[in-house]
């Protein structure tokens, strides 16, 4: 699997952005991408060196809009801890958005 399809996006919430002040950053990943593929793909992506990697799997919710009832998509989220010192510039990037 390619790095570019292993991360699909990173995840813009208020508790990312906590981690990212410690130096965590959490990414959506793919379904099938295992906690090595997971630390290459950062590594060779954002040019930093991943000290752990911790991945969750979200689990669907049952959602109903009037009378049609169906569930929100499962998908697998990665918290990345990197090394001491080194950021990854596309959180600093979103930070200056959120005000």
């Amino acid at each position: 699997m390619d790095h570019s399809q292993v991360i699909v996006r990173p995840v813009v919430s208020e508790k990312s952005y906590v981690l990212a002040e410690t130096g965590k950053y959490t990414f959506r990943v793919h379904p099938d991408a295992h906690k090595t593929q997971i630390r290459q793909a950062v590594e060779a992506l954002f040019d930093v060196h991943v000290v752990e990697v911790r991945t969750i799997s979200v689990k669907s919710k049952p959602k109903r809009r009037g009378t049609i009832s169906g569930r929100t998509r499962s998908w697998k989220k990665a918290i990345v801890q990197v090394r001491a010192g080194e950021t990854i510039q596309i959180f600093q990037s979103l930070e200056g958005l959120q005000t």
